[in-house]
């Protein structure tokens, strides 16, 4: 009994770390993880701050004559790019300044920082 309570003890502490949902919270409002900017002005308002930058992923593909991946084949590299924002909010002294983190439009991310001022 004691192995299994202290087994239960165990895994209800690492839920927590297993489980990784980035919301925004507005007052009583909430921002989830992929709503859009859109979204997030409508329950949150005007961030403080803004910061936008493009990033540049390069992909290198194998493909056969027909699409198939094969070993040996030349490589294409294949390069995207993405916008990124941040949004920092500031909720006043007595919450955490929240910085919001939109790839392409959509929410992927929230970051605490300090207390507020």
């Amino acid at each position: 009994m004691r192995t299994l309570s202290a087994a239960l003890v165990a895994t209800c502490l690492a839920l927590p770390s297993l489980v990784h949902a980035s919301a925004l919270r507005c007052d009583n409002k909430i921002v989830s993880e992929g709503a859009s900017q859109v979204d997030a002005l409508a329950k949150c308002g005007q961030p403080v701050t803004k910061q936008s930058r493009t990033e540049y992923v390069t992909h290198k593909v194998k493909e056969g004559a027909r699409g198939e991946t094969r070993y040996g084949e030349a490589s294409t590299e294949i390069t995207t790019s993405t916008t990124v924002e941040e949004w920092t909010y500031n909720f006043g002294p007595h919450r955490l300044i929240q910085v919001a983190i939109f790839r392409d439009g959509r929410l992927v991310d929230v970051r605490s920082g300090s207390y507020g001022y």
